[in-house]
């Protein structure tokens, strides 16, 4: 963001500040982002100690949605050809970012919205995010708050009273700042989130359904697992998705065993049915339309999840700046990302297009990076790996550099996530027997 001098909105001294009017997320993937968050235009004034948002007025833009809004704050009391004096030079900086042929229309007739919750809302609608979505989402946030700050012997009470906003919504949010506190270290507040997690599992019939259905998808997995010791084919693959008990197990099998349902399984299917009698007849025709749906709506949903990594694999390449573009957008590695930048590299090697086959091969070398285990985990894994503790003694005398307060942290962490993650009692023991031991040897050598 660029610096500015500005006035504090308090005591009108002069404040230098990082001050952002235009968010495009045709330049920045996370412009959205961070405009929706509230953490930008921050100043913090050393003279008489305020801090908040600096009132200025903002240009965003969404190419993707077609979207070009402007807020301008009441309190600032522009009119209407100060206004547009002041957004031209940010639409000719849009539209000059843009190839020519995705210069449209919209561009000509930017949004002004009048206030700036109406500017996010505008936007997260483009998402498919409602007013009403918005509204149950604070309801959500709201009674978290409140389980947090009640008593536990209070709680239930508040559970029974408000058991229809328990959903989930309700457990991924709980679930996000969870795992938010265990990535910050916060070892005390993850497992606060963790017991009440547990607690509204029991308590809740969506907490109990929710079980319900992890343990058939364990199951669908175990019968995998057992069908596979003696080799899985299509046949006993058919087998397992007749017996399916309920449809949690059903579309466990599915989701797992996608490339095998292939037409080799399906006309092994319709062979059955021409051969069934008219009750198992039935039965089974209707399980192959099922199948068939259930296999293309995965089919659907991985062909949309490729086309919008494409589109962001396309953003990093266009973007000034590889290394950064791809640091600031981490989240969206998956294999999918991965599968693309293959396709990509291929396409670009045989057209002969030298620059973008090179910048795909940079990716490739920056996800290779990012992707390496830090040389602590790969000392714990050998630590772990150790037959007793004169063996494991003997690696660390050898690996003094190794054992680190970072390391020792490190396991830590990997302790506490795997007691919220009800990790076999044997593989805890062995993680606490091999952090005692690190511990006490690093004290040691620190008293030498």
């Amino acid at each position: 963001m660029p610096k500015t001098t500005t006035s504090c909105p308090r005591c009108h001294q002069p404040v230098v500040a990082d001050i952002e009017q235009l968010f495009d997320t045709n330049v920045d993937p996370k412009a959205k982002q961070l405009l929706l968050s509230g953490n930008f235009n921050l100043i913090r004034c050393p003279n008489c100690g305020y801090q908040g948002n600096l009132s200025t007025p903002i240009v965003y833009h969404d190419p993707s949605k077609e979207l070009l809004l402007t807020y301008f704050p009441p309190d600032l009391g522009m009119q209407v050809n100060e206004q547009e004096r002041l957004i031209g030079p940010f639409i000719n900086q849009v539209t000059n970012k843009l190839p020519p042929e995705k210069r449209k229309a919209y561009l000509l007739r930017p949004q002004n919205m009048l206030t700036f919750d109406t500017l996010l809302e505008k936007i997260l609608e483009a998402d498919g995010i409602t007013k009403d979505m918005i509204q149950a989402q604070q309801q959500r946030l709201s009674l978290l708050q409140r389980l947090l700050s009640a008593a536990p012997d209070s709680r239930a009470e508040i559970i029974r009273q408000e058991e229809s906003l328990i959903d989930s919504d309700f457990f991924n949010i709980l679930s996000r700042l969870a795992e938010s506190s265990m990535a910050q270290g916060d070892e005390q507040a993850g497992a606060v989130l963790a017991a009440l997690q547990q607690q509204l599992l029991n308590e809740t019939k969506f907490g109990k359904d929710m079980q319900s259905q992890a343990k058939e998808a364990e199951e669908a997995v175990k019968s995998l697992q057992e069908a596979s010791q003696q080799g899985l084919t299509r046949e006993k693959l058919l087998d397992l998705i007749i017996d399916a008990p309920t449809e949690t197990r059903l579309s466990t099998l599915v989701s797992l065993t996608r490339s095998g349902l292939d037409y080799t399984f399906f006309q092994i299917l319709g062979e059955r049915i021409e051969k069934a009698g008219d009750e198992q007849k039935q039965k089974l025709t209707g399980l192959r339309d099922k199948l068939l749906a259930m296999t293309q709506q995965i089919d659907q949903a991985i062909q949309q999840q490729m086309e919008q990594t494409k589109a962001a694999l396309d953003s990093i390449l266009s973007a000034p700046n590889l290394d950064e573009a791809l640091a600031q957008n981490l989240d969206i590695i998956d294999e999918y990302f991965m599968e693309i930048v293959q396709q990509e590299l291929q396409a670009a090697r045989q057209q002969g297009n030298l620059e973008r086959s090179g910048k795909l091969q940079r990716i490739q070398q920056l996800i290779e990076q990012l992707t390496t285990p830090p040389p602590e985990i790969e000392f714990i894994k050998e630590l772990l790996g150790a037959t007793d503790a004169a063996e494991r003694q003997q690696l660390m005398e050898h690996n003094q550099d190794k054992v680190t307060p970072e390391m020792l942290q490190m396991l830590n962490n990997v302790i506490v996530q795997s007691e919220t993650q009800n990790q076999p009692p044997e593989v805890l023991q062995q993680l606490q027997e091999v952090y005692r031991a690190a511990l006490r040897f690093s004290m040691q050598a620190n008293m030498k």
